[in-house]
């Protein structure tokens, strides 16, 4: 990236602000798309904080089977085990 390039970059902290700009420019780089173009884009539709395609966490899914013990198992488990210590 040339050095007229970096100025462009850095005159957008002006209009959008220093923190924005870095996560614009993190979000770019993370893209592999470090142009000034996509860093822009991503200012001017607010899209620096928002997950990257694809990194979207998946929800947790409770596992349902039979040989899979709940809580309750351990709550009775542990007062044979102190008596087994003693």
């Amino acid at each position: 990236m040339g050095y007229r390039s970096c100025l462009g970059l850095l005159s957008l902290a002006k209009q959008y602000g220093h923190q924005r700009l870095e996560a614009a420019c993190a979000r770019a780089l993370a893209l592999r798309s470090p142009a000034r173009r996509t860093v822009l884009e991503s200012l001017r539709h607010g899209l620096e904080n928002q997950p990257l395609p694809g990194e979207e966490e998946a929800p947790v899914s409770v596992l349902h089977h039979e040989n899979v013990r709940g809580p309750q198992y351990y709550q009775t488990v542990l007062p044979i085990r102190e008596m087994i210590d003693d």
